[in-house]
């Protein structure tokens, strides 16, 4: 009996080399996007309502996620057949026209990144696998099949961790309208005793607000 565990990504790690068949050819994850911010997303198979939803609001923002940088690029258990027609069919009913790729996988992509739906043979569960400029996993949400994604949240938090990078601030819930420090972002504690002297001088000039060293906030 093998009792090798096979080992999953997970936040912080880099995003796995893959070879993907695709509705506009062979890719190779990550360096398909090189130097730029990608989302992976997989739903449970084509022709089903809630997908379609789903790929028609990521279409109609997928003009916001590249003035990000920011690529898309779905996934399911289905043969590019299907992808493609299903494509064909939003396009002639909805009048949408999905641009992004949609990779066709056998189960072996899904389940090396742990997203096959327990219990339900081969169906990928709603993942998210969000991968910045330098191939690194920063985000990974999962919805059950029931539930369609919320396509402006994964938009907040793309824009919310290239802005948290650039400027080495954190993000406050419900970011950028937090109900306590309005649209302004957090300055992580730094825990040295010197680093908090200098903090509580900042705070009481105004140069920074805050309510403690720990807890300081700023515009940007």
């Amino acid at each position: 009996m093998n009792t090798e565990e096979k080992s999953l990504p997970l936040l912080g790690d880099d995003f796995p080399e893959l070879n993907v068949q695709t509705t506009q050819g062979m890719m190779k994850l990550p360096d398909a996007f090189k130097d730029k911010w990608f989302i992976l997303f997989s739903h449970p198979s084509d022709f089903t309502p809630v997908c379609t939803t789903e790929f028609v609001s990521f279409q109609k923002n997928y003009e916001k996620f590249k003035k990000l940088n920011c690529e898309l690029i779905g996934l399911s258990v289905d043969q590019v057949f299907s992808h493609i027609k299903w494509i064909e069919w939003i396009k002639e009913n909805l009048d949408v026209g999905i641009e992004f790729p949609i990779i066709a996988d056998t189960g072996a992509v899904a389940s090396s990144l742990g997203i096959i739906h327990p219990g339900k043979g081969t169906t990928t569960v709603r993942s998210v696998f969000i991968v910045d400029n330098n191939g690194k996993i920063r985000t990974i949400l999962h919805y059950p099949q029931e539930m369609g994604r919320n396509i402006e949240e994964i938009l907040r938090i793309v824009e919310g961790l290239q802005t948290g990078d650039k400027n080495k601030v954190a993000m406050p819930a419900n970011w950028p309208e937090n109900e306590i420090v309005s649209d302004e972002v957090i300055i992580p504690p730094i825990p040295t005793m010197d680093a908090i002297k200098e903090r509580n001088k900042q705070r009481e000039s105004g140069e920074i607000s805050g309510y403690d060293w720990w807890f300081c906030h700023k515009k940007l």
